[in-house]
């Protein structure tokens, strides 16, 4: 069961187990409260039952996704080994998004930085267009069967209004506000940022082909809300109607859409989002003055919010799924909108990767199994929480990558640590191995919903949940034993697995986990003494116990009935697979 602490007043059905209790015996509440699920009452084992005959919905792939600052690491040593083990984790095609595609430079990479020179102007103030470092970017994705989520910006500094200073020189150590500069300003000639997103777009499909295109997502800007957007609302749906004027003159079927806001639990942001849908549903289109503007899918960000308490981390994963509930609860305000595509475009435990631990203690859940229960976890509760709401979730992108030439585990946001992948990333590896057919509905002895979390958080007893799918030849659940107090010497969790309805005899049971031991380099890389300069055979051990890896070896196991039942227990942040294959 979990504890439920709220955070203001008082549990009503504690307030109503504690107005019956003169009324019945202390045994009779305890029974009461064993049906409830009422806070701090434990179970000893908790069972999952999973029917394969209870289907829900198909499982989109919502994390097979990926987002980061530095578009110049995409196609570094590190950051192209990366990009090949994220296309190669599933059968689904894998999208990447970036900052800084239209950002002028010189092309080298630094922390929240990158630049590509796509446009300039000569003497007489007319476009020069350089396509150079672009293309090597969506090269490096199209060679490995992924797709760009193209972010139109930021603003080159030829077409900024305030282009000085434009550079930044930014770390850890600075004031986050420091990177807003002259990258953020609208463009001083609307005509020419159209007519440069209208080339690029032609340019992408002389390259690739217009089929391939389409396939692309083409979304506007980043989080206009707060500083990376130094101009009003109005400016922005001006901003957003030119460049989509430019990507639908080039290519009608496009797929464009934004406003990749911030926090919609934050009421300014909410409104924000939801005055972007009024404009492109009513409005007054500046580029082309008909009423309303394209919009093929939504974007928004959800974060969560560590801080520090007595000595060690705790998350605030509730805070991260009330704004994606209430960026589900604008849209579905929206009749018109309610079934397009949603796309969070940041999906993250908090807003800054390339902050380090050095400076943000509350960062140091990155490096270990935190990170990747927490992300478990999340992704389940965005498909949860997308159904209440009747909304299309097409994605939940995790904004980090890899920081190329950085200490090793250095504390940043990231999938990969001098290419040796960490625990998060053995998550999406998990997903990935999933049957996409269909979400099937899972009873626990012990059900805790996304609700309750948002209203609660887990800061009493654990989260122990699952989510499964299954297609006609197999079944897979996903079990997280999660707090949100990264706190590991806590007692494990015994679990009973129930597979119902299983359409065979005979099953081959594969069961994956990331906890402590097993798929987790951090660990490993502690055990060494934390090298800086792992030797070759200490890299290669490293790179090993990056994988993912299996808890049991796969073995083959009798149905009887329809009903195959398994037991095992989890430890306190671990996460386990389990695969049926027939």
């Amino acid at each position: 069961m979990m504890n439920i602490e709220k955070r203001k007043g008082t549990n009503p059905l504690i307030h109503f187990y504690s107005q019956i209790m003169n009324k019945i015996s202390r045994t009779a509440v305890c029974c009461c409260l064993s049906l409830f699920s009422i806070a701090g009452w434990a179970q000893e084992t908790i069972t999952f039952t999973v029917d394969a005959d209870k289907t829900i919905e198909p499982m989109k792939p919502i994390w097979s996704w990926v987002g980061y600052d530095e578009p110049n690491y995409t196609y570094m040593k590190d950051g192209a080994k990366l990009l090949t083990e994220l296309s190669q984790l599933s059968p689904v095609t894998v999208y990447a998004r970036c900052h800084n595609l239209l950002t002028s430079g010189d092309g080298i990479a630094a922390l929240k930085w990158g630049s590509t020179n796509a446009y300039t102007e000569d003497k007489k103030g007319r476009p020069v267009y350089d396509w150079t470092i672009v293309d090597r970017i969506f090269d490096t994705y199209i060679e490995r069967g992924m797709k760009p989520y193209v972010e139109i910006g930021f603003m080159p500094e030829a077409l900024s209004t305030n282009p000085e200073p434009y550079r930044h020189n930014w770390d850890p150590a600075a004031h986050y506000t420091n990177i807003f500069t002259g990258w953020t300003h609208p463009p001083k000639d609307y005509d020419k940022w159209r007519d440069l997103v209208y080339n690029w777009v032609r340019h992408c499909i002389e390259r690739y082909g217009e089929d391939e295109v389409a396939q692309w997502y083409w979304e506007v800007w980043n989080e206009p809300d707060i500083g990376y957007w130094s101009g009003s609302h109005e400016e922005y749906c001006k901003l957003y109607d030119y460049a989509v004027d430019g990507v639908k003159k080039a290519l009608p079927r496009a797929k464009v859409g934004g406003p990749e806001t911030t926090d919609p639990g934050n009421q300014k942001a909410y409104d924000y989002l939801c005055k972007f849908l009024d404009h492109c549903r009513d409005g007054v289109n500046y580029a082309t003055g008909k009423k309303g503007a394209p919009l093929d899918f939504i974007a928004f960000h959800a974060k969560g919010s560590p801080s520090i308490l007595e000595g060690h981390v705790r998350m605030d994963i509730g805070r991260q799924l009330n704004n994606i509930d209430k960026g589900f609860q604008a849209v579905a305000s929206y009749p018109e909108f309610k079934n397009l595509p949603i796309i969070i475009g940041e999906s993250d435990p908090e807003g800054c990767a390339a902050c380090s631990v050095e400076h943000h203690p509350s960062n140091a859940y990155r490096n270990g199994t935190m990170y990747s229960s927490y992300s478990a976890n999340t992704w389940a509760r965005t498909y949860e929480l997308a159904r209440k709401h009747g909304v299309n979730i097409a994605g939940a992108i995790p904004w980090a990558f890899e920081f190329e030439d950085q200490m090793w585990f250095g504390g940043f946001r990231d999938l990969a640590t001098n290419g040796v992948d960490k625990p998060v990333l053995n998550v999406m590896r998990m997903y990935g191995l999933m049957p996409s057919d269909n979400l099937l509905e899972v009873e626990s002895s012990s059900p805790v919903s996304a609700r309750q979390i948002i209203s609660y958080k887990v800061t009493g007893s654990p989260d122990v949940s699952a989510i499964a799918s299954s297609s006609d030849k197999s079944m897979a659940v996903m079990i997280w034993n999660y707090h949100d107090d990264d706190i590991l010497e806590a007692a494990e969790t015994e679990v009973a697995l129930i597979c119902k309805n299983v359409a065979s005899d005979r099953v081959k049971v594969t069961h994956y986990r990331i906890d402590g031991e097993h798929s987790n380099s951090y660990e490993v890389w502690k055990k060494m003494g934390s090298p800086q300069n792992p030797t070759i055979e200490q890299y290669d051990q490293l790179e090993a116990a990056g994988q993912l890896q299996l808890y049991t070896s796969p073995a083959y196991m009798n149905v009887d009935g329809g009903k195959l039942d398994l037991s095992f227990s989890l430890p306190r942040q671990g996460v386990s697979l389990v695969v049926l294959n027939w």
